[in-house]
């Protein structure tokens, strides 16, 4: 009886492993078979529009980000303009897909080197109906000239402006079925025949800056806006797709506060202040792999320039080569 219930229980404890390693694979194996039902029950146009059959995307990415901001005004009755820009960024990332799920991991070769001081995050979702698109920059290399009626222009040296900014986009895609964001810009979709799509879209850009030069200045901006858009997927051949759309957005609350030399001075609305996003790429299809450049430019409009008025550009580049598995 002893000999059985040793026998019994050996068994039971050899199956204990085969049993968990059996359940692991069961939950791994229900994972998969939600993420493969979501990935192909996609409303779209296949006519228009396809997911590819192929589970993996892996993609090298090479990305530049750059800035400007611009001024006009008048300063004790003399006009004056101003023109700083940040120094370009350049990264370098590795995207890995399954089925819709995306991990990403980029490097910035000139700040390990030490010759980037500046913090830059962006943050990009593609869907086929919403998108956004998500930047935060702090920057402190700034540099430019000014130029004033009467006096001529002076170089503005670096590390006197400190300059916080974000931007944010968002999208409603209303002919999402025929026409998608996601196949010119992340490729998790290829567009097949050409379609265009109107859009909804609100954006919000903020931005505090800090001059620490001789007159000394203080701002501060809040803007929100709301507008529509259109964008165009044109593809000539199965082989190729370019894209451009236009995102203008009317700032319809804005908060400013600006101090000039100990000065508070007022930057009034003046009709129209807009924040206008604009997107393009070109995607070349190579059978299973894929290579092509997207771009994002925002540019943001305050002020009267009778008075004083801003204008910031920010853009972000991307240059890719990828293949599915």
């Amino acid at each position: 009886m002893t000999k059985k219930l040793l026998l019994s229980i050996v068994v039971m404890l050899l199956a204990l492993p085969v049993s968990a390693q059996e359940k692991k694979q069961s939950f791994f194996k229900r994972i998969d078979s939600l993420l493969t039902k979501r990935y192909r029950s996609s409303n779209i146009d296949t006519a228009y529009v396809i997911r590819p059959q192929t589970k993996w995307r892996i993609a090298a990415r090479v990305n530049f980000s750059g800035s400007m901001i611009e001024t006009e005004g008048m300063d004790n009755g003399e006009h004056f303009r101003s023109e700083i820009k940040a120094d370009y960024k350049t990264t370098v990332s590795l995207a890995v897909s399954y089925m819709g799920v995306t991990l990403s991991a980029a490097l910035n070769p000139a700040k390990l080197l030490g010759k980037y001081h500046d913090y830059e995050l962006n943050l990009t979702s593609y869907g086929k109906r919403f998108g956004f698109d998500f930047s935060y920059q702090d920057a402190k290399n700034f540099s430019g000239w000014r130029e004033t009626d009467g006096v001529g222009r002076f170089d503005l040296p670096e590390d006197m402006l400190v300059v916080k900014t974000y931007n944010a986009n968002a999208f409603y895609n209303f002919n999402h079925r025929r026409f998608s964001y996601p196949a010119a810009f992340s490729q998790s979709y290829i567009q097949r025949r050409s379609a265009g799509s109107f859009q909804l879209a609100a954006s919000i850009m903020g931005q505090h800056g800090t001059y620490k030069g001789e007159p000394e200045f203080d701002y501060k901006l809040t803007n929100i806006g709301i507008g529509a858009g259109y964008g165009y997927n044109f593809v000539p051949t199965k082989k190729w797709l370019l894209h451009i759309s236009a995102m203008p957005t009317f700032i319809v609350y804005s908060n400013t506060s600006l101090t000039f030399d100990g000065d508070r001075i007022p930057l009034k609305y003046h009709f129209p202040e807009v924040i206008i996003t604009g997107r393009a790429a070109i995607v070349r299809q190579l059978g299973t792999k894929f290579i092509g450049l997207s771009m994002v430019y925002t540019f943001t409009n305050n002020g009267d320039e009778d008075n004083l008025a801003l204008h910031n550009s920010k853009w972000r580049a991307r240059a890719f080569f990828g293949f599915r598995l």
